[in-house]
């Protein structure tokens, strides 16, 4: 959370859309985490929250305290672990022979959808990182490692495809 919020700060609202264009390549939060959990860390002096106007209400913009700033360097400075992979298509396959072909392949359409809806959520992101200055160089390096693993997973299934002799749409 404290990533997000960032030097510039952000809204709940802010922290929801940055994390929905891009993020659920790497992590995986509740929509209403990203509203609770910038209160929470407020509350434990990491944020700093304060009142703005809104399009239509007052809105509350965080941003980093030093104490913050402190616990995201220190937590940069930690060696980095080998990325966790939550995959449950991979799982899925396992007892792909359960199953007629075809409903395999509908689970992989669905898929398929979602690596669309990614794609679009990622091309808005990349537009976005624009203008964030000296961040857009390090989000751009992130939305190519995400280009690259949603390209991934239509290989995987084409590989499934392949496998279960069942094409795209037949």
């Amino acid at each position: 959370m404290l990533v997000l919020v960032g030097d510039d700060g952000a809204g709940a609202h802010d922290i929801r859309r940055m994390a929905e264009r891009g993020a659920k390549l790497y992590w995986a939060a509740a929509p209403s985490q990203y509203y609770a959990e910038p209160k929470r860390l407020a509350k434990l002096g990491y944020l700093e929250a304060a009142k703005e106007p809104g399009r239509t209400n007052e809105r509350t913009r965080y941003t980093l305290t030093e104490k913050g700033r402190d616990a995201l360097r220190e937590w940069l400075g930690t060696p980095m672990p080998f990325p966790r992979i939550q995959n449950e298509a991979a799982v899925r396959l396992l007892v792909a022979d359960l199953a007629p072909p075809d409903v395999l392949r509908s689970s992989l359409e669905a898929l398929e959808r979602e690596l669309d809806v990614q794609q679009q959520r990622l091309a808005e992101a990349e537009d976005v990182a624009g203008g964030l200055g000296e961040r857009e160089r390090w989000l751009m390096i992130n939305h190519r490692l995400s280009r690259r693993m949603l390209d991934a997973q239509r290989a995987w299934i084409a590989e499934v495809r392949d496998a279960l002799g069942v094409g795209r749409g037949r």
